[in-house]
């Protein structure tokens, strides 16, 4: 693979851009904004997702994803989750393409995950992959070294996706585990959101080490339930993803709720959010898809109705700490 798109021009999609710049392709990368295609191409920053980053000259901007897509041979939607169903009704991907799916998290109302809503869109599975693991944008896009997961439906595509991702600071894995990887995706930010509330309580580290821990046990037993490996879950798209977005003060889903936890309403909470915080439809979305499937979610469950206003972060950790004592496993 010699050219690719990114679509998508927030800290992800930006980050991912450097990444497949350093790996020697040459990117184009579409974003909405005509000030932020001008300031990518002439300055070669995107200041409001990545301020003090420099993006490499081989890297251009356009606000048409027709323009972006053109003679690619690997396309990256790096949209919100949540803003991925309409995009692709925009879009006329290319057909002979690689597709990447960089989005995080379940559908709002469907409770779909991204691949499945890519292939409803008329993309062919054995042309799909994801990217997973420990990805926070800013220190992708700084270089820092970082393990990721792909993941695909087909093996030599996984395989491709991996060689075209792969640069000095960025070593991808592969994985065939697609529904267990975005799975773990999905589930690590509600957590982190509980994480958040927890110091934003001053509650201390044994119950965010807790929290963290039986967490991550709620999203493998849904990813058992739906058929993926629980291994995925012990592995870069699981665990990897999930201590990195529960510590790290650059996740927004942990600032979020740390506002929370501090006592700011939601409204506030948000207002000082900067980006999407997946968590917030993710949660009801897996809290439905758990019921439907008669799997327990104690954590996951507690905070959708945190976010919807219907229970404080003092109750929910109440709520939790009064739970009927069990086996751990």
């Amino acid at each position: 693979m010699t050219r690719a798109a990114v679509l998508g021009a927030g800290a992800f999609g930006t980050a991912l851009a450097i990444v497949l710049s350093d790996a020697g392709h040459t990117v184009v990368l579409q974003g909405r904004r005509p000030d932020q295609v001008a300031e990518i191409n002439q300055r070669h920053t995107n200041e409001r997702y990545l301020p003090g980053i420099t993006l490499p000259d081989r890297v251009r901007a356009t606000t048409s994803a027709d323009d972006a897509c053109e003679s690619a041979d690997l396309v990256v939607l790096a949209v919100p989750a949540q803003a991925l169903r309409s995009s692709l009704a925009r879009w006329s991907l290319p057909t002979e393409a690689v597709i990447v799916s960089a989005a995080k998290g379940l559908e709002a109302g469907t409770g779909a995950r991204m691949s499945e809503v890519i292939i409803e869109s008329g993309v062919a599975a054995e042309r799909l992959a994801v990217i997973a693991g420990p990805n926070l944008a800013r220190e992708i896009a700084a270089r820092l070294p970082t393990g990721a997961v792909v993941a695909g439906f087909d093996p030599e595509i996984t395989l491709r996706v991996q060689h075209a991702l792969r640069s000095p600071s960025f070593r991808p894995y592969t994985n065939d585990d697609v529904v267990g990887c975005e799975l773990a995706g999905a589930a690590k930010n509600p957590i982190a959101m509980a994480v958040g509330m927890i110091i934003g309580r001053g509650l201390g580290d044994n119950l965010v080490g807790t929290t963290m821990t039986r967490g991550l046990a709620e999203a493998t037993r849904l990813g058992e339930a739906l058929g993926a490996d629980p291994h995925t879950f012990a592995g870069l798209a699981g665990v990897g993803d999930l201590v990195a977005t529960c510590y790290s003060p650059l996740s927004r889903n942990r600032g979020f709720g740390e506002r929370l936890g501090r006592g700011m309403s939601v409204a506030d909470a948000l207002a000082a959010s900067s980006g999407v915080i997946e968590g917030i439809p993710t949660s009801g979305s897996l809290a439905a898809l758990a019921d439907e499937l008669g799997v327990e979610l104690p954590i996951v469950s507690r905070v959708a109705p945190v976010v919807e206003g219907e229970l404080t972060a003092d109750e929910v950790i109440d709520a939790l700490m009064a739970r009927s004592v069990k086996p751990e496993r």
